[in-house]
């Protein structure tokens, strides 16, 4: 079927091709509201929409922006970080290309040639997780870089304050009263490892540090980012003797928490009041569904979206263009911290 034309409308409505191009395109002009009407009526009739590249040229703005992104969209958190992003863009009337590459560095150059020639009004440069990668070749200059920073700066961008989230974490513990805190962290350390991984170890330092707690390496445990691997970590740390077994373990994220509730039950030890567990994502499905719920750290997709599309609209002012915002990663507390054993044991030995 043919693509209708300016000129259908025109001849459907009774009136000019000017008339139609002026209508369609919103531009001050003496036409009467019912004219209006009409053109907009045989527009939809003859199923026209005007060419949004075509009214680029003219208005200097396509109202459209282009989302890079490698794998966001095969992860847990892509449509939390999406929405953000595609409900600003919506509320400031633009429409998002979603281009995904897979991780692909060909397919990459491609997309942003495609984006330019397609005269997008600008571009977020998305990671599907948080890491510091080379700006490709060709972003626009004013391009925001979402839940990654560029490694020679230039870009604004927004990542998750992870070290802070991790402090955060590790202070529900120290504030429920415990000394032996655990980290389980995740083994992957190469080259593209997760920066979050040494951020939140920081954060977990930082606050055995104010709280005069010496930090003992037996209590840094490693193992892959799954339920398997966060069992096997709690089976080393639940096995060390009992001066050095930890009474509460903060976890990379909620799949290893989860791992931990397993090797816990199984040896008939009760959350919290054996041992208490915080993770980290709040990743759904997972945190609330926990036997209790599990108490954890929430990234914030959906505000990094929003805020890169804001940003990159011109819609939100922020400082230097090649600064970082760390978005903060609150806290979600539900049942699983509680006081350490010896806590709750005390008042029952006196009772004896």
């Amino acid at each position: 079927m043919a693509r209708a034309r300016i000129s259908d409308v025109a001849a459907a409505a009774g009136v000019s091709v000017t008339t139609v191009s002026l209508v369609m395109n919103d531009v001050e002009a003496r036409i009467s509201e019912e004219t209006r009407r009409r053109v907009r009526d045989a527009a939809r009739a003859v199923g026209y929409a005007p060419s949004s590249v075509a009214r680029g040229l003219r208005t200097q703005q396509t109202r459209t922006v282009g989302l890079i992104s490698d794998q966001i969209a095969t992860t847990p958190f892509a449509g939390r970080m999406l929405a953000g992003a595609q409900d600003a863009a919506r509320e400031n009337g633009h429409l998002v290309y979603l281009l995904d590459t897979g991780g692909d560095t060909e397919i990459e150059s491609e997309a942003i040639r495609a984006l330019s020639a397609q005269q997008v009004d600008a571009m977020i440069y998305a990671c599907m997780w948080h890491r510091v990668v080379d700006a490709p070749q060709g972003l626009l200059p004013q391009t925001v870089f979402l839940d990654c920073r560029p490694a020679a700066g230039g870009f604004r961008s927004v990542v998750p304050d992870d070290r802070a989230g991790g402090a955060a974490a590790v202070r529900q513990l120290v504030d429920a009263g415990h000394r032996r805190i655990a980290y389980i962290d995740t083994d992957d350390r190469g080259v593209d490892g997760p920066i979050a991984s040494s951020l939140r170890h920081e954060g977990y330092l930082e606050v055995l540090a104010a709280a005069g707690i010496p930090a003992d390496p037996a209590l840094h445990v490693r193992a892959e980012t799954s339920a398997h691997g966060g069992r096997a970590a709690a089976d080393v740390l639940l096995d060390l003797p009992d001066e050095q077994r930890p009474t509460a373990v903060f976890c990379f994220n909620d799949r290893m928490a989860a791992g931990v509730y397993i090797a816990a039950h199984r040896r008939g030890l009760d959350i919290p009041r054996d041992l208490s567990v915080v993770g980290y994502d709040d990743q759904q499905l997972i945190a609330a569904e926990q036997d209790p719920p599990l108490t954890t750290v929430a990234l914030p997709h959906y505000a990094m979206g929003r805020w890169a599309m804001e940003v990159a609209l011109g819609v939100r002012a922020e400082g230097d263009e090649d600064a970082t915002h760390l978005m903060e990663c609150p806290v979600i507390r539900r049942d699983s911290v509680g006081p350490p054993p010896a806590q709750v044991a005390k008042p029952n030995r006196r009772r004896a």
